[in-house]
């Protein structure tokens, strides 16, 4: 089979092609460039794509890089600004795997001649009860990265790939060690790649594209708490970066006034909710789609641990079974049923 791989120029990526060449496959590289920004840090970047190629030139193997700039502004960069401006927290990785990352790959595979790609994900592809593909947790649940691709489609799990979620984070570096392969002790990238970039976090790459304002903070009995710079930057949760609001006691945002301007704090308590709407919604399992309601887990945050709720497909909500925090509109919630993600949905 002809399989191209999604190289990033990270460890993952480079053992990824080196076990598919190692399955007999016909294999070539290919690296993403998504945005060129101001500095050379985060993912995707210049030193990505030459440690990519160079990995690729140690395997023997074609390289290809594939400019999807104005791909990654229109799905990624203008809707993660558009988000802010109107007080929702997105969640911009996600959004490149769903249009970009695969999608996209797929199809410039199609068009050089490949049969499947692959990618350097930990997680495990698995065949669902009616033939279908789906996706289940890595064997490292540690590095797991469901929650990051759990909107991907039977579709286009048929044509993907993912060796390395077999095998435990050590194993890959020592795999890699013992290959030479100069990835083999580079560390991971934590960034989001375009804030990375362009220097100057969250707060710089925002104010430089739309206005940041100055809001009034209230606490949940309407009292004045002060004030905070920039209400495009504050998000459900958020205890840091409020400034002095009242008595030492710790305090949270627990609602935000984008028309009005306002912020309001509050306890702990005040942010617990016992449900929530979910949009965006895609199913792995069409079961889960019909009927229900549904008993099973959910993920809230890319590292959050899953706990049990309830899923109803007639509302798209998830009751919790005890009431937790807010989760912030704009993050992911994914849905499990053990180890294999069944849906997902983006929070109200």
């Amino acid at each position: 089979m002809k399989v191209l791989v999604a190289m990033s120029g990270g460890v993952d990526s480079s053992v990824a092609a080196a076990m598919m060449i190692e399955e007999g496959h016909e294999v070539a590289g290919a690296t993403l460039r998504l945005w060129g920004g101001e500095s050379d840090s985060g993912c995707c970047s210049v030193a990505d794509v030459d440690d990519a190629r160079r990995v690729a030139q140690q395997l023997d193997i074609p390289h290809y890089v594939f400019n999807f700039s104005d791909e990654f502004d229109t799905h990624v960069v203008e809707p993660y600004v558009r988000a802010h401006s109107e007080g929702i927290t997105p969640n911009p990785c996600i959004e490149c795997n769903r249009h970009l990352k695969f999608d996209l790959m797929i199809a410039r595979a199609d068009r050089l001649g490949y049969d499947a790609i692959a990618t350097g994900h930990h997680v495990r592809r698995v065949v669902n009860p009616d033939g279908t593909f789906g996706v289940a947790r890595a064997v490292d649940s540690a590095k797991d990265q469901t929650y990051v691709v759990h909107m991907l489609t039977p579709q286009v799990l048929a044509r993907t790939l993912f060796p390395v979620g077999e095998l435990t984070k050590p194993e890959v570096r020592a795999r890699a060690h013992a290959m030479g392969l100069r990835t083999a002790d580079k560390p991971e990238s934590m960034d989001v790649c375009f804030i990375a970039k362009t220097g100057g976090g969250r707060k710089t790459f925002l104010g430089n594209r739309i206005p940041l304002r100055t809001a009034r903070i209230v606490d949940t009995a309407g009292g004045d708490r002060g004030t905070v710079e920039g209400l495009e930057l504050i998000t459900y949760g958020q205890r840091r970066g409020l400034g002095a609001v009242g008595d030492g006691a710790a305090r949270y945002v627990v609602g935000i006034d984008m028309a009005a301007g306002v912020v309001t704090v509050g306890d702990l308590s005040d942010l617990l909710v016992s449900s929530t709407t979910l949009h965006t919604l895609t199913f792995s399992d069409p079961s889960v789609a019909l009927g229900g309601p549904h008993p099973l887990l959910a993920q809230c945050s890319a590292h959050g641990e899953a706990i049990p709720i309830t899923f109803d497909p007639a509302f798209s909500t998830v009751k919790f079974e005890t009431p937790r925090p807010r989760v912030a509109p704009g993050q992911s919630i994914v849905l499990y049923r053990g180890d294999v993600v069944v849906a997902g949905g983006i929070a109200v």
